[in-house]
């Protein structure tokens, strides 16, 4: 792919603390995109890599790549 054929891409990312240590993250809009790391850092650095392995794959079979949608995010307390 020519350079004037990238463009950036912007993708919200959840990243969730592993209790045996470390983080998961996942992509809302790419399902199946996830990831893990031992630190934030690796974490970060893995998704993003993901991300363009996931569009490539994408593009080589002629698929639409996914534009985010608005996506919220909340936190709700329940009393059990």
């Amino acid at each position: 792919m020519s350079e004037l054929q990238k463009n950036v891409l912007s993708y919200t990312v959840i990243y969730e603390a592993d209790p045996a240590g470390g983080f998961v993250v996942s992509v809302p809009a790419l399902p199946g995109c996830h990831t893990e790391g031992n630190t934030y850092e690796e974490a970060e650095a893995n998704i993003k890599e993901a991300i363009m392995l996931y569009v490539e794959s994408l593009r080589e079979r002629n698929e639409e790549v996914p534009q985010e949608q608005i996506i919220l995010q909340g936190k709700v307390e329940v009393v059990a």
